[in-house]
């Protein structure tokens, strides 16, 4: 009885907390200037929540993980001091957190991978030229991968009940609901917004549509893993759809493929882990509910491409306005690619060294972009330092999997770090954070959970 009572009353504070969330994406819509002090509260609540609790329950994950939700967001409305905030923010709640509980030796790898991207920045103090802000440019291209490496150093072989790790994700989600209503209020008529097939700025608040994809992809994951492991009732089951729904939506409309593409990936393998975890009796259960998910997405595909004039459909197409299709599938990205390995193969021990790329790809070609996948920047940058990082930041993760070790999430996490960074590189400290969850071990308790809601 105490634990329905424990249950109901959880369900009572999710509901409050996700029409609270509705309304502050609306009211920074109405009073930009609050994003500020949005920003600003995220870090005093932290903190004290972390200071009160002394991180006995991991509360320092459900920061870190509100503060990931947020990072878009505050960016898209000037919510920020500075570009790489939440990234630092992230590092210093998570070495707070350390300090109060340490992290496993186990971890010392992951030290070691930080250590590895030292040389780069050894090589950057000596190559850069005097008119470029070397703090900037390194500060830039490491803070994502220093935030990966801290991220895994906490969270390695941390044991989390299957309740925590459902609340580190529903703290994720809440900032990125406030962001989705404030997306409906930015473009209330896309259909004057939506004039070709590239990635729309307009339909992404204003901001990155890239960025904007992503998380609202990892929304979408979050709510999926909700909808089958957490609707107990009609209820949660309309919430959790409708809101899956709205986010599929906005992602789409920002025309920018990877996020949608990434969501969509993440979402089927994890309902593969629990067809597999599932009694056999209740996968024709599971089966029904995928039958009217399929429907549902059926549904958003069409009014979204409605809305876009059919131009939606031509973008993942890969056709232009008039139906002709591009030669470039990637956007761009392969061009950058391969001016990266050409770096790489002129010095491939130490790399050119950390930011180079950028000026490097500008003197050889005339382009000016930074990079956009992580693995080929981190080899340019890195050289054969940067291939020991990789193999680190893989080859750990893959044999705690072969290890069976327990974490439902592990392949969606993992996966939404790899493909995130490989079409949208580390801008974001969504795959950093990611990918150090992908590293916790659940423990047992509360472990049938997900047993017994999708026998419902």
């Amino acid at each position: 009885m105490n634990h329905f009572r424990r249950k109901i009353k959880s369900y009572g504070f999710e509901f409050n907390l996700i029409w609270i969330h509705l309304v502050i994406g609306g009211f920074i819509f109405l009073l930009p200037a609050f994003s500020k002090l949005y920003g600003i509260l995220i870090l005093v609540f932290g903190a004290i929540l972390v200071y009160s609790k002394k991180n006995r329950n991991n509360e320092v994950l459900m920061v870190c993980g509100y503060l990931v939700g947020s990072d878009v967001f505050l960016r898209m409305t000037g919510g920020v001091f500075f570009y790489e905030q939440t990234k630092y923010a992230v590092i210093l709640f998570l070495l707070m957190g350390i300090a109060y509980r340490s992290s496993s030796p186990k971890s010392l790898v992951y030290i070691f991978y930080l250590l590895l991207l030292v040389p780069g920045i050894y090589i950057t103090t000596y190559t850069l030229t005097y008119d470029i802000n070397i703090r900037k440019a390194i500060a830039f291209n490491l803070s994502g991968p220093v935030c990966l490496g801290i991220s895994a150093i906490y969270c390695l072989g941390r044991k989390v009940s299957f309740e925590r790790l459902r609340s580190i994700m529903l703290w994720i989600l809440l900032p990125i609901l406030a962001m989705t209503v404030y997306l409906f209020l930015y473009t209330p008529s896309l259909q004057d917004v939506i004039t070709g097939t590239q990635s729309n700025f307009e339909a992404s608040g204003g901001f990155g549509p890239n960025q904007v994809s992503t998380v609202l992809g990892f929304g979408m994951f979050i709510l999926i893993t909700r909808y089958f492991l957490y609707s107990d009732n009609l209820m949660w089951k309309l919430i959790n759809g409708g809101l899956f729904m709205l986010l599929t939506y906005r992602a789409l409309i920002t025309f920018s493929r990877g996020g949608v593409f990434t969501a969509i990936l993440i979402c089927v393998v994890f309902v593969l882990f629990i067809l597999y975890y599932a009694k056999r009796v209740t996968k024709r259960r599971i089966a029904n509910t995928l039958f009217i998910l399929g429907i549902v997405l059926s549904l958003t595909w069409t009014y979204s491409n409605y809305v876009s004039n059919g131009l939606l459909e031509k973008r993942y197409n890969n056709q232009d306005a008039l139906g002709r299709e591009k030669e470039d599938l990637t956007t761009g990205r392969a061009d950058l690619i391969e001016t990266e390995l050409e770096a790489f193969s002129r010095s491939p021990f130490f790399g050119i060294g950390v930011g180079n790329n950028k000026y490097y790809r500008m003197q050889t070609t005339g382009i000016e972009s930074a990079s956009h996948n992580e693995i080929s920047r981190i080899l340019a940058e890195h050289g054969a330092f940067g291939i020991m990082a990789l193999l680190i930041l893989l080859m750990i993760p893959t044999f705690r999997f072969m290890g069976r070790h327990r974490n439902i999430f592990f392949m969606s996490f993992f996966l939404f770090w790899f493909l995130t960074i490989n079409h949208s590189a580390m801008r974001i400290a969504a795959p950093a954070f990611i990918y150090g969850l992908s590293l916790l071990t659940i423990t047992s308790e509360k472990n049938t959970l997900y047993r017994k809601q999708i026998s419902r």
